[in-house]
């Protein structure tokens, strides 16, 4: 028994009952009260519909990979490749498209498919080979790195983009949405069905919450933690192919800080609704709580430096929230 959970066992049923709902709502508290502070302070600047849209779609493509990350920490792994995996899908695409004279949709489906490939080799060697999930993504994320100045020479490739790739991102065809909105929240809501709606899901949170238990239950355990890292793989590959739509070029580190904030949303949003459980709706609620907080630092000239001093006290606060939940509820 840890010491906080002995600590856990002293406290009153009050107490407890206290810290439990502490531990559950307070990232949504602490997103409201955000929203609330940065619209007394900045009236005319933040609490407007043309912010908040801008919000949304600024956090988009953060959603979305932190998403197909969810899936891999469910079933108990962790993914290290999906930031440098997002850049050489970017690089990729826009190369296939600009370079090689390949349709759009053509070339998008390449790249998707890569992403899950990618995601299948990180799932084979932490299932079958048996190395531990961070040493495994972080040498594959590595040799994408690789991969990725190879194919572009560490020149960025900007010339030549399309105007139907760039709208990809840019546009708005529905009801005025911009599309990575509407796609972030398809992507969202189809994972979401997946984990929480379907017997595939159960399955992928049994192996997540036992998986010797799976085992013997006749789940195939390497199957599933496989197929966490596909979903991660594929989401990363949306991911780059939407960032590259949205800078108008294929760029080799791009997307690199999207690990870190992937992260920093899916620990945060297990602390959020459940007791140290991770789960797509709680991601998306974190992945929210950073980018307000970007955009009011923002709103008010904050220098670049305070965005990562805030993401990495996000994510020490969320590791720390989400233990909290996980000893209030084994109590």
């Amino acid at each position: 028994m840890t010491q906080t959970a002995a600590a856990s066992r002293r406290l009153s049923p009050q107490s407890k009952l206290a810290l439990g709902l502490f531990a559950r709502y307070a990232t949504i508290l602490g997103l409201v009260l955000m929203i609330l502070a940065f619209s007394v302070l900045s009236p005319r600047a933040f609490p407007t519909v043309n912010n908040f849209t801008n919000v949304l779609n600024q956090a988009s493509l953060a959603m979305i990979i932190a998403g197909g990350l969810t899936l891999a920490v469910v079933v108990g792994e962790l993914d290290l490749s999906i930031g440098f995996a997002a850049s050489l899908h970017g690089v990729l695409v826009t190369g296939l498209i600009v370079g090689n004279g390949l349709p759009i949709p053509v070339a998008i489906l390449i790249v998707l498919v890569l992403g899950a490939l990618i995601g299948l080799v990180n799932g084979l060697i932490v299932t079958k080979i048996k190395v531990n999930s961070v040493i495994a993504t972080l040498g594959v994320g590595t040799i994408l790195t690789g991969l990725s100045f190879a194919y572009s020479a560490g020149v960025p490739i900007v010339s030549g983009v399309p105007e139907a790739f760039l709208q990809i991102s840019l546009g708005r065809w529905l009801f005025g949405i911009p599309n990575n909105i509407i796609i972030m929240a398809l992507v969202l809501g189809a994972l979401w069905i997946l984990v929480e709606r379907t017997a595939l899901g159960q399955e992928i949170q049994a192996v997540g919450g036992n998986p010797a238990a799976a085992r013997l239950a006749g789940i195939n355990v390497d199957r599933i933690k496989t197929l966490g890292f596909v979903v991660s793989g594929m989401c990363a590959a949306l991911t780059g192919i939407l960032l590259a739509s949205r800078l108008g070029s294929g760029t080799t580190s791009a997307a690199d800080s999207y690990l870190l904030t992937a992260f920093a949303a899916v620990f945060l949003g297990s602390a959020t609704l459940r007791d140290g459980e991770f789960h797509v709706l709680g991601t998306m609620v974190g992945a929210l709580i950073i980018a307000f907080g970007f955009n009011g630092l923002n709103i008010f000239g904050a220098p670049t430096y305070s965005q990562y001093v805030l993401q990495g006290a996000i994510l020490i606060i969320a590791v720390g929230l989400s233990s909290l939940g996980r000893t209030i509820a084994e109590r």
